[in-house]
């Protein structure tokens, strides 16, 4: 089994219930637009734009998404607006295809990646950041895998014991220095620890500063050159945390971060109770960068890899 290989089938019913809410602000509201109305015309597609828009999936995106639609009635000569949903359907999960939201599943071997994989972990406070780590070395070490865990949010002494007791929960080790002391120090004893113990994944949490983009991008740059004296090639993956919830508040702070580090995969959080899954799709289109994770839940196995084909039946599923 794949070392990104966690979720099966089981999960679909997880992810239905999670995307229910934008589902109904999607699929509810389009299959109510076209109530009476028999043909795909300008009226029905500005019906939809408008949903797709307050979907939180984004204008440019949305723009995108209904050229595509138009063009696709004319191709094929659909008239009908019950073919609508399914083009719909068709189109968006062909746009996550074209924007590198590949299934992590089926593209990250384990015996294609480096050992220690080393994991960098960036985001704004309160995106679920600490948790989703948490989540993550829960289900590599459920599977055999050896996690460490690097305590790097030293700018809150919060979130250095929320890392803590994750690992003590999980059974996994925490490296950490404490508040107020270097992150790439603990980068470094953690990525030590990781090949001191022949780990298979090394997770390093970052401070979460926003408001200092310049100071954040010089110490992620320090972080990542004192990995680089132990491995020389990590971090094999940056990846940013969004809550999903807040809809294109998250876009605004992918494109932040993005400006402050190559970030390299994305983890979209809290789209369980909020009808704002459709920015799963914006961001994935503004920002070409994979989405690997989403979180649909509270429960430890609510983290699931992200399955462009799942998630979009899911949105749209009648």
């Amino acid at each position: 089994m794949g070392l990104f290989d966690f979720f099966s089938k089981e999960k679909k019913e997880t992810l239905d219930k999670g995307l229910e809410k934008s589902k109904e602000s999607i699929f509810g509201k389009l299959s109510r637009a076209i109530v009476g109305k028999s043909v795909v015309d300008e009226e029905v597609l500005d019906e939809l734009e408008e949903i797709l828009i307050s979907s939180d999936v984004g204008v440019e995106t949305t723009v995108k998404i209904i050229r595509r639609i138009e063009a696709r009635v004319a191709r094929d000569k659909y008239a009908g607006t019950g073919e609508l949903d399914k083009i719909l359907r068709e189109e968006i999960a062909l746009l996550l295809t074209e924007n590198k939201s590949i299934d992590v599943k089926d593209n990250f071997e384990t015996e294609n990646l480096p050992k220690p994989y080393v994991i960098m972990v960036v985001g704004v406070n309160g995106a679920g950041k600490t948790t989703t780590i948490g989540k993550l070395a829960h289900q590599f070490q459920r599977r055999g895998k050896k996690v460490v865990l690097g305590a790097g949010d030293t700018f809150r002494a919060a979130a250095v014991d929320q890392l803590k007791v994750w690992g003590a929960r999980v059974g996994v080790p925490v490296i950490e220095h404490g508040m107020n002391t270097d992150p790439s120090a603990v980068a470094f004893d953690a990525i030590k620890k990781g090949l001191e113990m022949n780990a298979d994944v090394v997770i390093i949490d970052t401070a979460g500063r926003l408001h200092t983009k310049i100071n954040l991008m010089n110490e992620l740059m320090k972080i990542k050159r004192v990995m680089q004296k132990m491995i020389p090639d990590a971090p094999h993956d940056v990846m940013l945390v969004l809550d999903g919830s807040t809809g294109q508040n998250a876009v605004i702070q992918a494109r932040e971060f993005t400006k402050a580090t190559e970030v390299t995969s994305l983890a979209i959080t809290k789209l369980d109770g909020t009808a704002k899954g459709g920015v799963v799709i914006g961001i994935s289109d503004e920002f070409k960068i994979p989405v690997k994770y989403i979180g649909v839940g509270e429960k430890m196995d609510d983290l699931q890899v992200f399955d462009r084909a799942e998630f979009v039946d899911s949105l749209f599923k009648k």
